[in-house]
């Protein structure tokens, strides 16, 4: 009887060290819209309702870039320019100090702001990035050392922009044209595995689902949704998708057999229906209007509702239907990200909007200027702080109670 009790408890103990681990694998953010890909961070305990100053813990020059963050354990990555390069920085997630710097390819310059559009993307101890004139760099995530790089000469009007998948042993890359609309290379070598389409590169990272048991890669590119196979890489479907200047950016989102897209300018949204036919897919539209039209936000999906704040408005729109739930005109161009039960708002002008998700309507709890200029990177939450960038400057905001 004491020997089942003993077993019994190292049992316990082993499944609790196993749940510790599952926490803080979730608590990391490695990748462009966290570890499930849908902008939901799991933290939790985390003080959304402010009387005070939310206290800044560190800010930091970086240089230009659009890229947001990967943050792993104690170390955060995200992009800036130095010394006319487009550079990969890892820092100290605490203090903000530089502990590498790796420089990806040229400076990249442009009117609406210079720099390395992608976020970083960490797996096994490597660091993927991809830069702006369409260079694809993976270094150590210990040194910032490169291992493997490859060239990609097909940059659409505003620069390569859609970060790194990493897909089991493979990432996924959008290189476009002849080179591919998606392609697989070997993470640890960079040898290409295949590819699918010749669509141009639109400016969206490659998102992936599961449907019938089987995996597949979205690829947003300047003309459609192709989805391929993740396995061999085969076409299974491609939506025709036009947008003004090809902008296809904002991510793709689905959800129980349904495929939701949007983009901006006068093209609009819709919901798809899929459904698996053999080794392929076909579709049907469920519903399309311009009810959201995301030029470069992503909106987050939470209980059947859209959110997000697209080039007209920060707004909730009904998922299965298409109907406006809530609109508030004066917040858009903002990004979002939702943590335990709250929007975490950032306007582009660099305001903090924290508040209760809620179909009914927005009404924050608390309030906060923690940057000026232009502020178009979706911040992140990690380890109870909150990481977010205007062109130039990193600001760490401590969110614990």
């Amino acid at each position: 009887m004491m020997g089942n009790r003993k077993i019994q408890s190292v049992c316990c103990i082993a499944l609790l060290g196993l749940s510790a681990l599952d926490r803080q694998t979730l608590a990391d953010w490695p990748n462009f819209r966290g570890p499930r890909h849908d902008g939901i961070s799991p933290q939790v305990k985390l003080n959304t309702d402010w009387s005070k100053p939310i206290p800044l813990v560190w800010e930091k020059e970086i240089g230009s870039a659009f890229s947001s963050f990967a943050a792993v354990g104690n170390q955060l990555f995200t992009c800036g320019t130095r010394n006319d390069e487009q550079v990969l920085y890892a820092m100290n997630a605490n203090d903000g100090k530089t502990i590498w710097e790796s420089p990806i390819e040229k400076a990249y310059r442009d009117r609406y702001g210079d720099g390395t559009r992608a976020t970083p993307t960490v797996d096994d101890g490597r660091v993927y990035i991809q830069g702006a004139h369409g260079r694809l760099l993976c270094v150590d995530a210990k040194n910032g050392k490169e291992i493997w790089s490859r060239q990609f000469s097909h940059p659409p009007t505003w620069g390569y922009s859609g970060s790194v998948l990493v897909e089991g042993d493979w990432v996924i890359a959008t290189p476009g044209n002849d080179a591919g609309s998606l392609v697989a290379f070997d993470k640890r070598t960079g040898k290409k595995i295949w590819q699918v389409g010749t669509d141009p590169p639109g400016y969206g990272t490659p998102y992936p689902f599961m449907m019938g048991g089987r995996r597949f890669i979205v690829g947003f590119t300047g003309t459609s949704a192709i989805i391929a196979n993740a396995k061999t890489g085969e076409l299974a479907l491609r939506i025709p998708w036009a947008t003004a200047y090809s902008v296809n950016a904002a991510a793709p989102i689905f959800h129980e057999d349904h495929l939701f897209l949007t983009s901006g300018y006068d093209t609009g949204c819709a919901l798809i229906k899929l459904a698996l036919e053999g080794d392929r897919l076909t579709h049907d539209v469920v519903w399309r209007s311009k009810v959201i039209r995301n030029k470069f936000q992503s909106c987050i999906l939470h209980q059947g509702s859209l959110y997000t704040s697209d080039q007209k408005a920060f707004k909730c729109v009904d998922f299965s239907t298409g109907q406006q739930r809530w609109a508030l005109p004066g917040m858009k161009h903002g990004t979002i990200v939702l943590a335990q039960g709250h929007l975490l708002v950032l306007t582009e002008k660099g305001e903090l909007q924290i508040g209760p998700v809620s179909p009914e309507g927005f009404v924050p709890n608390s309030q906060a200027s923690i940057l000026t200029g232009r502020c178009w990177s979706v911040p992140v939450i990690h380890q109870g702080k909150l990481y977010a960038r205007n062109l130039t400057r990193v600001v760490c905001i401590d969110l614990n109670p």
